[in-house]
């Protein structure tokens, strides 16, 4: 759930952190183009978009260890671009990959980096009973690292990062490749973390643990087609939104995106999700599925449904694509 509390206390506050123009490139390729947001103390923010959006670099350069190639970055108010060494005591940086120590045991990996964020030695007991509760890994404290599952790796990699307990939270991707359960169990540390009030700035390729976020960026190829609520983007989508369910759905999308008053379809699972202008022709668009679908009209089921973030993604994407087919025009 959306921490709104935090974000309404924390938006009379100066940001926690706090980007302009932010760009990054790699000889030809513009990875972050012109990325500007800003996130108050204790807010869930997430920078979302699939692979190639920009993710990964956008987090790299807040963390201090990728330089922006034009830009500015603003973290608990210490200038990163200038300064990111003076930044680095107070967030954590959490990489998509398990970047532990496989060789030594849960306990050890948290000894370590006690020792390098220089955590006094008084404190610690108190901290890591904490982060085993919280994690459940007290009962593998003495399991190397590398016999862990990915879950619990990645619930080492936060506990780790969080063991000089940050300010802000840097995660890139922290439920990649882990289970259903344990991506729960995650979101639900997050969360609790955030409601302390740390900030929390994640990126996801997943759509729907966007909607965990209380504010959302949606990038596309660097750029950000969309900011805001993931409730306010949800409700952002004109149009009627159908959910179209018949055989051959991939035909069904071919077909309803020749129309011209469907501005998008996609493919969800074996439905078709339908994007379609106000006064759209019913009968029109019931028989274009069904001649494409090569089915009766009782094999068709089309229903109005609420639009996730994923269809609301798919539109600011092709808003933007034709946007700039516009400008290259």
């Amino acid at each position: 759930m959306p921490h709104t509390e935090a974000r309404s206390a924390g938006a009379a506050a100066a940001p926690a952190v706090r980007v302009e123009g932010l760009t990054r490139t790699f000889g030809p390729l513009r990875a972050v183009d012109g990325l500007s947001f800003a996130v108050p103390p204790g807010e869930l923010f997430g920078i979302v978009g699939p692979d190639g959006a920009g993710k990964t670099t956008t987090l790299r350069m807040l963390a201090g260890v990728l330089r922006p190639t034009s830009g500015a970055i603003e973290l608990t108010g210490v200038d990163v671009v200038a300064d990111p060494e003076a930044a680095k005591p107070h967030i954590a940086y959490m990489a998509q990959r398990f970047g532990l120590y496989e060789d030594l045991t849960v306990q050890e990996n948290l000894d370590f980096y006690a020792d390098l964020y220089r955590v006094p030695k008084a404190e610690r007991p108190a901290r890591l009973e904490r982060l085993f509760a919280f994690s459940g890994l007290g009962e593998f404290r003495h399991r190397l690292a590398g016999k862990l599952s990915g879950g619990m790796k990645q619930k080492l990699s936060l506990s780790c990062a969080l063991i000089h307990q940050p300010r802000v939270l840097l995660l890139d991707e922290p439920t990649f490749g882990v289970d259903p359960i344990s991506r729960r169990e995650l979101w639900l540390i997050l969360h609790e973390m955030v409601a302390e009030g740390v900030t929390a700035i994640v990126s996801t390729a997943y759509l729907d643990e966007a909607e965990r976020c209380d504010r959302v960026a949606l990038l596309h190829q660097g750029r950000a087609v969309a900011l805001d609520t993931p409730r306010a983007l949800q409700r952002s989508l004109d149009g009627t939104l159908l959910e179209i369910r018949a055989p051959r759905p991939r035909a069904v999308r071919d077909a309803l995106r020749a129309l011209p008053f469907v501005w998008s379809a996609a493919l969800f699972g074996d439905a078709v999700h339908a994007l379609v202008a106000p006064g759209a022709d019913e009968g029109a668009l019931l028989e274009a599925v069904r001649r494409a679908s090569e089915a009766e009209a009782e094999q068709v089921r089309i229903r109005p449904i609420e639009p996730s973030l994923e269809d609301v993604f798919i539109r600011r994407v092709g808003r933007e694509a034709a946007g700039s087919e516009a400008r290259h025009a």
